[in-house]
């Protein structure tokens, strides 16, 4: 028998399922999403996907609109911890970093990594924005917090002395918004069918000519 927690036998185990019954569900409102779109996933169909009870899903997200919002987070960052992107390992280690290349192709190499997970979400809110203030606000929500991140990544290569000169990091933010944007990706790589290491390479070269003064050789 598992150790109790705050003298509730068992408690750790409660939480663990609670924990994976809340993945299920996440997973299982993922792939309907994308599939049918905002207005066309019942809670209902949620909940038979994910084998739980319709009760079970109000219980853990409320409605559909914060059931979409947590499947946005999880894909964001990849797990269910409670730690938001900029605080996570990868980009704490980037932000020491003195080698603007090193930064820019690692930031890419993360961005592929999320937009690979989290792509089809963001086009069915962007999609469903037109017609649903949740969704409106939910893709405001997002859009500010890509701008965040990019001012992060912006910031990070100022302090390597290497961008251009007459690029402040303000500007070579709003660059690296534009350029790594979820339409741009979904141009590319759903229309014109380049595979995400196609985009991510290139974007590393088109953003290192635009922001990164040339590394010339010593000597």
């Amino acid at each position: 028998m598992r150790p109790s927690v705050k003298g509730v036998p068992g408690g750790n185990s409660r939480r663990d399922q609670a924990r994976a019954t809340r993945r299920r569900i996440i997973a299982a409102a993922h792939t309907l999403f994308v599939d049918r779109g905002y207005g066309g996933t019942t809670l209902e169909e949620v909940a038979a996907q994910a084998h739980v009870s319709v009760q079970s899903v109000y219980f853990h997200f409320g409605n559909k609109a914060t059931l979409l919002k947590e499947a946005l987070d999880v894909a964001s960052v990849g797990d269910d911890e409670p730690v938001p992107l900029l605080e996570r390992p990868w980009v704490r280690e980037l932000e020491s970093g003195t080698d603007a290349h090193r930064v820019l192709t690692a930031w890419l190499a993360n961005s592929r990594a999320i937009y690979e997970r989290v792509a089809g979400l963001l086009r069915v809110v962007r999609d469903a924005a037109g017609s649903d203030p949740s969704m409106a606000q939910q893709w405001a929500v997002n859009q500010q917090q890509r701008l965040e991140a990019f001012r992060h990544l912006a910031r990070t290569l100022a302090r390597t002395d290497r961008l251009r000169p007459g690029v402040s990091s303000a500007q070579a933010a709003d660059l690296i918004f534009a350029m790594l944007s979820p339409e741009v990706f979904e141009l590319l790589v759903s229309e014109r069918r380049w595979s995400p290491r196609a985009w991510e390479t290139r974007m590393v070269t088109v953003l290192e000519a635009a922001l990164l003064e040339p590394d010339l050789p010593p000597g």
